[in-house]
């Protein structure tokens, strides 16, 4: 709730009776869009269906009222009703829906600085955490406190890209543990082997061995999904990239960790699943706390496939894919 009381924005002549939305939901979105999402005046009232100068004026308004500071103190009630949708049809303990933008990697940002917010509250001293990679966990840390938990440990999952930039997985493991002030484990090898008995080598290195076990009794693990499109950081690479259309034949929709699912949730059977160095699926869903966080169109069915193999416990997405998901699954329940 807002912690301060603003004037009818409908009475007020801010905003269109007529607009679909409440008005305090509407005064939000324009403040969301306008602050948290990037979006120029001009694009805000393009995608709100507003002119220029009304946007400009409930920004005003809005700032002279105190409801925008460093976060936005409103609610916005498509979202929340969006998320407790979620939450309910497939029991989650939390999910969070934050607005959709136009730009992929725009809305990447934002739902990983909410998935940021968001593990702020799931972290103590003394938790071990255990984490992805990816565009999205990337943008989290920008929401992480800054905070000294000495006795936590930070794992990574999975193996690493053998180059990259910070969204790699040593990248965003070591950002989150100096962020938090705890000290990181690194499952120092490709995220896939040449061959399977390569991998049996590696698993067998007594380092590589510790780092994995220790992924697996981790009591809290944040993870992004990749997509089957360009757009996937793992689908660019060149063991993947040869392999995508033998992946989409055996009926991959995309991955979690490297392992790519069926739309059932169910690791696909195929070669590269036996040369993945990182935790497996069923190992992961042993972990208490396993918040999945990865939005935009493209991404519906690896969510949706993630979501039914019961692999997550707390989502972030964005309102686009959140009414997407609701409604593939509404639709199929009418067809049953």
């Amino acid at each position: 709730m807002s912690t301060t009381t603003l004037d009818d924005p409908i009475s007020a002549g801010f905003i269109p009776a007529d607009a679909g939305y409440e008005a305090e939901e509407l005064l939000t979105r324009v403040v969301w869009y306008y602050y948290v999402g990037g979006l120029t005046q001009q694009q805000v009232a393009e995608k709100l269906g507003l002119t220029r100068l009304r946007v400009n004026r409930i920004i005003g308004q809005a700032r002279t009222e105190g409801a925008v500071r460093f976060d936005i103190q409103l609610p916005m009630a498509g979202c929340v009703a969006l998320a407790e949708g979620l939450r309910v049809r497939f029991g989650l303990t939390e999910a969070v829906v934050v607005p959709s933008l136009d730009d992929v990697q725009e809305t990447q940002r934002v739902i990983g600085e909410a998935a940021g917010t968001l593990l702020n509250t799931l972290l103590d001293d003394g938790v071990k955490l255990g984490v992805g990679w990816g565009r999205t966990l990337w943008a989290s840390v920008r929401n992480l406190s800054s905070r000294r938990l000495a006795r936590s440990h930070v794992v990574t999952l999975m193996g690493s890209l053998t180059r990259g930039s910070g969204i790699n997985t040593v990248g965003v493991a070591t950002a989150v543990a100096n962020r938090i002030g705890a000290e990181c484990h690194y499952l120092a090898a490709p995220i896939y082997c040449p061959t399977t008995e390569i991998r049996s080598a590696l698993m067998a290195h007594p380092g590589l061995e510790e780092v994995l076990d220790l992924a697996s009794k981790v009591d809290v693990a944040v993870i992004s999904a990749g997509d089957m499109s360009p757009l996937s950081i793992l689908v660019s690479t060149n063991i993947v990239s040869q392999e995508l259309e033998s992946l989409k034949k055996a009926g991959a929709v995309g991955d979690i960790l490297a392992t790519f699912l069926g739309s059932d949730g169910i690791p696909i059977d195929h070669p590269l699943r036996s040369r993945v160095m990182g935790l497996a699926p069923e190992t992961f869903q042993k972990i208490p706390v396993r918040l999945l966080a990865s939005g935009g169109a493209h991404k519906e069915p690896v969510l949706r496939a993630a979501l039914r193999g019961n692999y997550v416990t707390h989502l972030v997405t964005d309102e686009l894919v959140a009414r997407m998901l609701l409604e593939a699954e509404s639709a199929e329940e009418m067809e049953i």
